[in-house]
């Protein structure tokens, strides 16, 4: 009896050490990363401008090195399940402190802003209103 008690903790003691092989993939995110730089805000971008002008239009870089500070880089990565799927550079140069040139890669423009440009079908405008309060002057109240 304690023989048969042994090898039946002895086996199971075995066998929890075994896995199965994973049938069900665990699931990942979709993840963009940096700056999305897009072919409409480098459409607004004009070489003189200065470096404020150039963080309003296409914003903050994600890198700005110490050793080349007249150079700014926007870095966007795309990773799906796990896999990159694109990588795109910008760089924009500064001389004097104004915009000399930029270069690289851009994201199209985001369909909200291509439907944007094309003339809106005649509707009836909404109008917001605020209901007037009715206030009393302070030499009324005793």
């Amino acid at each position: 009896m304690k023989k048969r008690l042994i090898f039946k903790l002895l086996a199971v003691t075995l066998l929890a050490g075994c896995t199965f092989p994973n049938v069900v993939a665990p699931y990942k995110l979709d993840i963009p990363q940096g700056n999305a730089v897009t072919a409409d805000q480098v459409a607004k971008l004009k070489i003189g401008m200065t470096r404020a002008q150039v963080r309003f239009v296409i914003g903050t870089p994600l890198l700005t090195d110490p050793f080349h500070a007249d150079r700014w880089d926007y870095i966007y990565t795309d990773a799906r399940n796990g896999k990159l799927q694109q990588k795109k550079t910008f760089t924009v140069y500064f001389e004097n402190d104004r915009l000399s040139r930029f270069e690289g890669e851009t994201l199209p423009a985001p369909e909200y802003v291509k439907n944007a440009s094309q003339p809106a079908v005649a509707s009836k405008p909404a109008v917001a209103s605020i209901p007037a309060i009715a206030s009393k002057p302070a030499s009324a109240t005793k």
